[in-house]
């Protein structure tokens, strides 16, 4: 309770300020202006009050801001164009007013731009199409007038966008079709007119909801239009078709009535009679062969079934006929996951042995020939932790890729889905991070040429029916984007998985792989999401270390069935060095599993740990972790130079971030 101190302005290298979900009165004090070292500053959910105050443009090495849940008055700060290092800025659920300043487009790394729940008013600026790494943009609830501006189709990397409950007029912007990654499209409870037609194109859409303004034409019913339910369209008088029992009657221009004469009459007969014997001459002929792509006489048109490459033993016997035949067309009724880029399908074979079919939403025809190279690359990876493609199918019909069922779904599912199947006790969570951990080494160390996962995440980490661990989407996320004309500035990934370093430079490493999994760490510590509508789990995470209370955050199962905690706050201090803000202090793959595997070995019987070098090397690490005041001194024989400098560097996390 109480006010914000103006001394914390003194504490000059204050990275991370995190004061909320408190009962916090009055004002932000100016004096915080003066840490410019700070990165993170979270006072979300108090009841500060006041304007948000210009001074904090001063911290000019600021990341995120996050004023959620107060009672802030006043404008937004034009001089915040100035937080050039800013990725994430949350002002919703406040009194702020005015219109939002052109200045924002200027933060050129922002990722997130949350300024719902407002009483903003004035159009959306235009220069926020400049915003190239934005990845979510929420302007809901306020009162934004204007148009939805076309210069949004330049935000290339922008997953969600929520402009409900406005009063925004005109038509849904074409230049919408070209954000291929679009999740998510609120545009409920506005004003808008026109069709909805270019949506259909909008491949990635998994959330979508047009429902109550002024559009008019019919509903696709092609694509990915399926998976909308009626309530997205409701309150359009003008919509129609199936999914609002509402079928489109066409109604035919009104005739005009003209006067013919006689002889106009008589040669519109004898035209008709000729074309008429016409059309009996043609069907008399011959039939000629049909037409050709290109002229040449030796290249027909055909417009065969597609083609299956099979590439498992597993799916021998099978054409494309039969897999229609067994999902009844893809039906609906066989789908058991969408994703942004992807709905997945379950199909049963004829050696009753099932596997999972993604279909891809992107599609681009020209470049077929490069994904089917590296779709014939990937079926020569083979590895316990990766999940197998067992075929594919690419054609004008859509691209189908044929994967290893996995019987317990996705990590996701089983750490936030609606049903826990399972209970995931310590041992079973150390398992599954291992496991996912051996998956990405192998493609960072032992590819040839090495793989860069791109989008790392619970949802891509599958479970098999021994709650094995096996990686999936590997290789394929740069082919999904290969349409793009600006990959050198397209993010990939997911949001709260997605390396703030590669966000900001579009270099990508293996390390930003790296980043990811740690995030998936602190997931499986937390049984928290990556990102919700208020927090930030590496935030929450890292406002936690400086006062040692991590380990609050643990999931209770984990300390319901962990014998030794200890065990515990090591993977979190990995976590956190994966997650380290320099790519560069982050360490390799390889490395991540060497210290998991020595977690495992401390959890298992002394004779089952001595039982390779391997095992030796790894008890090692687990043995000298008491040396941390002295991390020079670890003296092991069978540990390597690389290993001990990992060790040394892990040590070194350990003292500075204490858990």
């Amino acid at each position: 309770t109480g006010s914000i101190p103006p001394e914390l302005g003194n504490m000059s290298k204050l990275h991370y300020l995190e004061l909320n979900n408190n009962r916090l009165t009055g004002h932000i004090p100016p004096e915080l202006g003066k840490l410019t070292d700070l990165f993170d500053l979270n006072v979300a959910n108090n009841d500060l009050e006041g304007p948000i105050p210009d001074h904090l443009s001063s911290c000019t090495n600021l990341n995120s801001l996050n004023v959620h849940g107060n009672k802030f008055s006043g404008t937004i700060p034009r001089a915040f164009q100035k937080l050039e290092s800013m990725t994430y800025l949350n002002l919703s659920n406040n009194n702020i007013k005015g219109p939002i300043p052109v200045e924002l487009s200027r933060i050129g790394n922002l990722d997130t731009l949350d300024l719902s729940n407002n009483k903003i008013n004035g159009i959306i600026p235009p220069s926020i199409g400049d915003l190239e790494h934005l990845l979510k943009m929420n302007l809901s609830r306020n009162h934004i007038t204007g148009v939805v501006p076309a210069d949004f189709g330049n935000l290339r990397s922008i997953m969600e966008i929520d402009l409900s409950n406005n009063d925004i007029s005109g038509p849904i912007p074409e230049a919408l079709t070209q954000l291929q990654n679009l999740f998510l499209l609120r545009l409920e409870n506005n004003n808008l007119t026109g069709n909805i037609g270019s949506l259909a194109n909008c491949l990635s859409l998994n959330v979508l909801n047009v429902s109550h303004n002024n559009l008019a034409g019919d509903i696709p019913k092609n694509n990915n239009f399926s998976r909308f339910s009626s309530d997205s369209f409701i309150g359009n008088p003008g919509l129609c078709g199936s999914w609002l029992n509402s079928p489109c009657h066409h109604v035919s221009r009104p005739t005009v009535r003209v006067s013919i004469s006689r002889a106009a009459i008589l040669g519109i007969a004898i035209g008709g009679l000729v074309i008429l014997l016409m059309v009996l001459v043609a069907a008399c002929r011959p039939h000629n062969p049909p037409p050709f792509l290109d002229g040449s006489l030796d290249k027909p048109v055909t417009y065969s079934t597609p083609k299956l490459v099979i590439l498992h033993m597993n799916m021998a016997l099978h054409v494309y006929e039969d897999i229609m035949r067994m999902t009844e067309n893809l039906s609906e009724k066989y789908i058991i996951g969408h994703g942004a880029s992807s709905t997945v399908y379950k199909c049963v074979l004829k050696n009753c042995k099932p596997v999972a079919i993604k279909r891809l939403y992107s599609h681009n025809p020209q470049s077929m020939k490069q994904f089917e190279t590296e779709l014939e690359m990937l079926s020569g990876i083979k590895h316990r932790n990766l999940v197998s493609l067992q075929a594919y199918s690419l054609s004008h019909l859509g691209s189908l890729l044929f994967y290893d069922y996995m019987e317990n779904g996705s990590l996701w599912d089983l750490l936030h889905g609606p049903t826990k199947k399972k209970t995931l006790d310590w041992d079973t969570r150390l398992k599954i991070a291992y496991g996912a951990a051996q998956g990405l080494a192998y493609l960072h160390h032992d590819c040839s040429p090495r793989i860069i996962h791109r989008d790392v995440k619970s949802s891509n980490i599958l479970l098999d029916k021994d709650l094995e661990a096996r990686l999936t989407d590997f290789g394929i996320a740069k082919s999904l984007c290969v349409s793009k004309t600006h990959t050198s500035t397209y993010i990939m990934g997911t949001i709260g998985y997605i390396d703030p370093e590669y966000a900001r430079t579009s270099h990508l490493t293996e390390k930003s792989d790296v980043y990811s999994y740690g995030i998936v760490l602190l997931e499986l510590l937390t049984r928290r999401k990556a990102v919700d509508d208020e927090s930030n789990l590496h935030h929450l995470v890292m406002s936690k270390t400086g006062n040692n209370e991590v380990m609050e955050m643990v999931d209770p199962d984990i300390s319901s069935t962990c014998k030794d905690l200890g065990v515990v706050k090591k993977v979190f201090q990995l976590a956190l060095l994966c997650t380290k803000r320099q790519p560069s202090d982050r360490p390799t793959m390889h490395q991540v599993t060497r210290v998991l595997g020595s977690f495992m070995l401390s959890e298992q019987p002394p004779a089952a740990a001595a039982a390779t070098s391997t095992t030796l090397t790894a008890s090692c690490y687990v043995d000298e972790y008491a040396n941390l005041k002295t991390p020079h001194n670890v003296n092991c024989s069978s540990m390597s130079a690389s290993d001990a400098e990992l060790f040394l560097r892990f040590g070194q996390v350990i003292s500075q971030n204490s858990v």
